[in-house]
């Protein structure tokens, strides 16, 4: 079973205070789609422009990802630049160039229309509903978002929460959203704005999986060198989506949803290993399946059956 993946497709600058690398492959729905085409098909909705290089194209053809939705329109790809500080937690954006991404419409070929699970990664709330209008009845829906939307687009994201199961934000996301200093409080207010399930990202400090009157938390694999934070989040949510399409349920349940926030800080936790998506090219199933069981003993709950 397939999964939508539908956000920006970029080449990225990135600095670290290890090195600096230029046009790297980059944006939400490409660390999304290639993370989730470990467990199952991806659909993959985005633009680039004349000057993506084949060489990525390629590498998400290799991957399982169907491109009948990548849009290649004339002009520059969406090029981001940003410098991160000694911590890596946080990040200076030095530049942003739009390019065909500012008039980015994502229009779904027709075989997609009936996708059954769908990632909206970091775009445009109003964006990620207009997917949405063209969609059949999909089985669970699940959006991304950042604090950019929150500023600027809160109306369209309180609109969006209406209408998908699970909502994926970072802590201090979710504390801008709510002006609530407390996570736990946070996540029931968002779930009471519409989603199921609301998953808030921590970084290296896990994730808290918050569902109707039930609650989980997972800790972060205990990584000594990290490469390049970019994309983590993104990462995450596609493998977390991408596990969940290869279940197939009739219905998500809270266990499956456990299951899938692991699996999708396996992911994140490997691709931060190195620039861009290069970790991505080497990992194999059996390097998931032994970080999992780790993460699984840190976060000390049972795999139900």
């Amino acid at each position: 079973m397939p999964v939508l993946v539908v956000g920006s497709i970029g080449l990225d600058t990135v600095k670290t205070p290890l090195a600096e690398h230029a046009d790297l492959l980059g944006g939400s729905a490409s660390y999304a789609a290639v993370s989730a085409s470990f467990f199952s098909g991806v659909n993959l909705v985005g633009i680039v422009g004349e000057d993506f290089p084949q060489p990525h194209v390629d590498f998400f053809g290799s991957r399982n990802i169907d491109l009948c939705g990548l849009q290649i329109a004339p002009g520059k790809t969406f090029r981001w630049s940003g410098e991160y500080h000694t911590d890596l937690n946080t990040r200076t954006t030095r530049s942003i160039e739009l390019n065909v991404f500012e008039h980015f419409t994502p229009t779904l070929p027709a075989s997609y229309n009936n996708t059954q699970y769908v990632l909206l990664a970091n775009i445009a709330p109003s964006l990620q509903l207009h997917v949405l209008d063209q969609m059949t009845q999909p089985r669970f829906i699940i959006a991304d978002t950042m604090d950019l939307w929150i500023n600027i687009a809160k109306d369209d994201l309180i609109a969006l929460l209406k209408r998908v199961d699970m909502l994926i934000l970072n802590d201090g996301e979710a504390r801008q959203f709510t002006g609530e200093n407390s996570l736990i409080k946070a996540g029931k207010l968002i779930r009471a704005l519409g989603p199921k399930y609301v998953a808030i990202k921590k970084g290296e400090h896990g994730c808290l999986l918050f569902g109707e009157n039930a609650f989980f938390t997972c800790g972060a694999y205990p990584l000594e060198d990290i490469h390049d934070p970019t994309g983590a989040g993104d990462t995450f949510a596609g493998g977390l989506a991408g596990y969940l399409a290869s279940l197939n349920h009739d219905e998500v349940t809270f266990e499956d949803l456990r299951k899938a926030v692991v699996y999708g800080s396996v992911l994140a936790s490997y691709n931060v290993e190195a620039f861009s998506l290069e970790r991505m090219r080497t990992l194999t199933p059996q390097d998931i399946v032994r970080r999992y069981e780790i993460i699984k003993a840190i976060s000390h709950f049972e795999v139900l059956p």
